[in-house]
C-alpha cells in the first residue's frame, strides 16, 4: 500500500534525538588524537548535532575518483567519510577501482581479474574527462593506510571480499574506521559477519519503495539494531513503508542519504543543490532527517553545513 511522505517522515525527523536504545559505543572515551575513532563514536552514539559527509569515490572532481590524491584531498576539506570501491585482482589482491574493467578509469583494459596486483601497478588512472594522469591504482592497504585515524572509510559492496579484506583491515590497524553496508537481511548478515560487528560498522541498505522494505527494516530493528540506516526512495508523493514505525521501534539510529542521482533520493540530489541546497540538502536534513549524506559535491555540501552550523 503506498503511503503519504511528508507527515511520517516529519515525525521521525523530530524524533531522532530523542531516543535511547540505538548501540552505544565502548565506555572507554575516543582517542583525541584519532579523528576517526572520533568520527565513529559519534555514529554509534547516535550524535545527530552535526550532518557527516560521505565523498563518493574520494573526490573524483578534483583527483581520480579512488585514487590515493582523491582520499587525501577529501581529508584536507574536512569530509568525515571516503567511500570506496573494491575489485579483486588475478592474485586475490584487493584493489580501489569502482568498475570490474579497467577501461573506464585506468590506462588499461579489460577485466581485473585477469590482471595481477603488480601489473595493475603499471597503470594510470584517468581523471573525470578521461584523461590520463600520474596516478597509480591503488591496492585497499595503500588506501587505509593513507586514510588511517584521519577518516572513516566505506567499502562499497566489500562484503563480496569480507574473508580477504578483514586481514588487510588487521595488517593496517584499521578495522575501526571501516563502514561496511548493504541489503541482505539480518540474519543473513548476523550470519556471515556477525564476528566483526563489534568493530566494523554495518549499515543496512533499505529501499522503501520496495515491498519488503517493512520486513527488511523489522528485521535489523529487532536483531542488530544498527547505529545507521541508508534509505532509498525515488519519489516525494509516495512511499511504500511508514517511518514512523521505525521511529518507534529504533528511533536513535542515524539516516543515511545519497544525493548522488535523483532517484536515490526523492530528486533532492546535488544537481537541485546547485540552484538550491535548501531544498536538496536542506530537505533531507529538516523534514526527513538526514544526518549522514553521501555527495559528489563535498565541498558544496561542507559550505552549506557550515553555514548552519552543522559541520565543523
Amino acid at each position: 500500500m503506498i503511503k503519504p511522505l511528508f507527515i511520517s517522515i516529519c515525525i521521525g525527523a523530530t524524533a531522532l534525538t530523542g531516543c535511547s536504545n540505538a548501540p552505544k559505543s565502548e565506555s572507554t572515551p575516543p582517542d583525541e588524537s584519532n579523528r576517526a575513532e572520533i568520527l565513529r563514536d559519534k555514529i554509534l552514539n547516535g550524535d545527530t548535532t552535526q550532518v557527516l559527509v560521505v565523498a563518493h569515490r574520494g573526490d573524483w572532481r578534483y583527483a581520480p575518483e579512488n585514487s590515493i590524491a582523491a582520499i587525501e584531498h577529501s581529508i584536507a576539506v574536512g569530509v568525515d567519510v571516503v567511500e570506496l570501491d573494491l575489485q579483486l585482482s588475478k592474485d586475490s589482491v584487493l584493489m580501489v577501482i569502482h568498475d570490474s574493467k579497467l577501461d573506464r578509469t585506468t590506462t588499461g583494459k579489460g577485466p581485473i581479474s585477469e590482471w595481477t596486483a603488480d601489473s595493475l601497478r603499471t597503470l594510470k588512472l584517468k581523471n573525470g574527462a578521461g584523461i590520463r594522469t600520474m596516478h597509480s591504482l591503488p591496492t585497499l592497504e595503500e588506501a587505509m593506510l593513507a586514510a588511517k585515524g584521519r577518516v572513516l572509510v566505506n567499502l562499497d559492496k566489500a562484503d563480496r571480499y569480507f574473508d580477504l579484506l578483514m586481514p588487510v583491515l588487521e595488517k593496517t590497524g584499521t578495522t575501526r574506521q571501516v563502514i561496511m553496508k548493504g541489503a541482505k537481511p539480518a540474519a543473513t548478515v548476523d550470519s556471515l559477519y556477525g564476528r566483526y560487528l563489534d568493530q566494523v560498522i554495518y549499515m543496512p541498505v533499505v529501499n522503501l519503495d520496495k515491498p519488503q522494505a517493512q520486513e527488511l527494516m523489522e528485521g535489523f530493528m529487532t536483531d542488530l539494531k544498527p547505529a545507521a540506516y541508508e534509505l532509498v526512495y525515488a519519489n516525494d508523493s509516495t512511499i511504500a513503508y511508514p517511518l514512523e514505525l521505525k521511529t518507534q521501534l529504533h528511533g536513535n539510529a542515524l539516516i543515511w542519504y545519497n544525493t548522488l542521482w535523483d532517484t536515490l533520493c526523492g530528486g533532492h540530489d546535488d544537481d537541485l543543490a546547485l540552484s538550491d541546497p535548501d531544498r536538496a540538502f536542506g530537505f533531507l536534513i529538516d523534514s526527513l532527517g538526514a544526518r549522514i549524506i553521501q555527495t559528489d559535491r563535498s565541498e558544496l555540501l561542507l559550505d552549506y553545513l557550515r553555514s548552519r552550523s552543522l559541520h565543523d
